[in-house]
């Protein structure tokens, strides 16, 4: 892929689209949904010693559900999304870092006794 044509596909990739959902309408009520997103890109090029020319690029794209807007009666009100996985993860890292620390507290504590 030439640089020129990752960097137009990047572009296109990089839009408001990606962060902000088409509205959704029902009953009376609008929802727009809204997404983390980040990226990055790089490429390069050059040739050696015999002339030969090359170049590369790459680019990656990640997204995260952030939460949804609601508008209801004029009113607009902020959703967030909740990522149970990440909630659960940060509590499994905390419950193993509770009790692999414990011996040592309990060692601690009777070493001053």
């Amino acid at each position: 892929m030439k640089v020129t044509d990752m960097l137009g596909a990047a572009q296109d990739s990089i839009t408001v689209r990606r962060v902000f959902g088409e509205p959704y309408e029902k009953d009376g009520t609008t929802i727009i949904t809204a997404a983390r997103v980040a990226g990055g890109g790089g490429g390069g090029g050059g040739h050696d010693s015999s002339d030969q020319e090359g170049e590369g690029a790459g680019f990656g794209l990640h997204a995260r559900p952030a939460g949804a807007y609601v508008i209801r009666n004029g009113q607009v009100r902020w959703e967030p999304a909740i990522d149970l996985n990440r909630i659960l993860a940060v509590v499994g890292i905390v419950a193993v870092a509770y009790l692999l620390s414990r011996p040592r507290t309990i060692r601690a504590r009777a070493t001053l006794s």
